[in-house]
């Protein structure tokens, strides 16, 4: 059995414990963990975890030990947590209106314990909240947390379904955002039109990083944009490769236009030398 496992919260915060007591665990079953001012409910990601990251924790000490496997009573204490979220969101919305910004509630959280309330919104530009975070405290007593989210976070909390009509691959799968640019979409011939490689989160659909590889190695086999060849008795340019049905689209200084395959484009060069 592993002795290491590593957890997500609530609030999508992960981190690492000790299962020092031996339980019985496997992944997503909820257990209850010692955080910094109390106790919460976390779900299990990974039952086996070994990194240079988690042993410098293990040496420093920072990682605690599962306090045991959620039960029935802190089912119910989720339960009552979670309806006096839905009534913190009300006054906040209420509070919120006397105050000099704008910002929208995504998600409100309390720790399992209530000793720690956390705030998740979106907004535009930076927002100095520090007044209301006193405001907040004054009225909740307990300990206050805003966090404001960019886009993508946004699109995970509130969830949806992509254009492929599947959940967003941030809330089912996907644990951390991959770097998705511009020069992928280039690779991949889709800078044509970008609002259709947009997610509902604003920024480049995730998928984009996942196809990058084939396109990579397929591009390959294939001529560079701009490439001259001599066909039909006519200077002609590579203007597009077509990955998937291994076509090559050319055009002609006057602006006519053929399509090859891979196969006769390589005939053509051959030939040629």
């Amino acid at each position: 059995m592993q002795e290491y496992i590593k957890v997500v919260f609530r609030t999508g915060r992960e981190g690492y414990y000790l299962n020092n007591k031996e339980y019985e665990i496997e992944p997503d079953i909820d257990v209850i963990v010692k955080v910094e001012r109390g106790e919460d409910v976390a779900k299990i990601l990974n039952c086996a975890v070994e990194s240079e990251q988690i042993c410098n924790k293990i040496d420093s000490k920072e990682i605690s030990s599962i306090k045991r496997i959620a039960t029935e009573a802190d089912y119910k204490q989720l339960d009552i947590v979670k309806k006096k979220e839905e009534e913190t969101e009300k006054k906040f919305l209420e509070m919120l209106k006397n105050q000099p910004f704008t910002m929208k509630l995504l998600q409100t959280i309390y720790q399992l314990d209530g000793n720690k309330l956390t705030f998740f919104f979106s907004a535009d530009g930076r927002i100095d909240f520090r007044d209301f975070v006193r405001e907040l405290a004054s009225e909740f007593k307990t300990r206050i947390e805003l966090h404001q989210t960019s886009g993508r976070e946004d699109a995970r909390r509130l969830g949806g379904l992509g254009m492929c009509g599947k959940a967003y691959c941030c809330v089912t799968f996907l644990r951390k955002f991959n770097q998705v640019t511009i020069q992928m979409a280039k690779d991949q011939n889709l800078l044509s039109n970008l609002s259709k490689i947009s997610g509902p989160c604003g920024r480049l659909l995730c998928c984009l990083h996942y196809e990058e590889e084939f396109y990579l190695k397929k591009s390959e086999e294939f001529p560079e944009l701009g490439q001259v060849i001599k066909f039909k008795d006519q200077k002609m340019y590579v203007e597009k490769n077509d990955y998937y049905n291994n076509r090559i689209n050319l055009i002609a200084e006057d602006h006519e236009r053929f399509i090859v395959t891979l196969e006769e484009f390589k005939e053509i060069v051959q030939q040629k030398k």
